[in-house]
């Protein structure tokens, strides 16, 4: 099995940046892409960013994309997400996922792995 841990959530100004981690547990991170996504209040999850195995291959949402980057430390089992010039709008719990590549990764029916999730709020 494979278990992730987020973390680095938390309190921030408009225009201001956060850096989130997932940790991941295993021996077997190197064999994931990786997803991250969010859920504001009253909505559903959305997608947010991903990443393959190797880390050449990302993609991100429209409404993140030039400001979100995510990267991964294989060495480390650790992906992370850094947000930059960040929105009021993207104030959302954000959760990382590992996606076992049997699906479309920007759905959340595509991973079988979740992290409890860590809360980022943007004041305006």
């Amino acid at each position: 099995q494979v278990q992730l841990q987020a973390y680095g959530g938390g309190l921030v100004q408009a225009g201001g940046y956060l850096r989130l981690s997932c940790a991941v547990s295993g021996r077997t991170f190197s064999n994931y892409a990786m997803g991250w996504f969010r859920q504001a209040p009253g909505k559903e999850r959305e997608f947010v960013a991903h990443i393959s195995w190797s880390a050449v291959s990302t993609d991100y949402a429209d409404s993140v994309k030039g400001r979100f980057t995510i990267s991964r430390d294989n060495a480390k089992n650790t992906v992370y997400l850094q947000m930059n010039r960040l929105k009021p709008e993207d104030t959302a719990v954000y959760y990382c996922a590992a996606d076992p590549g049997r699906g479309s990764y920007y759905y959340t029916g595509s991973y079988d792995y979740w992290g409890q999730g860590t809360l980022v709020t943007v004041s305006s």
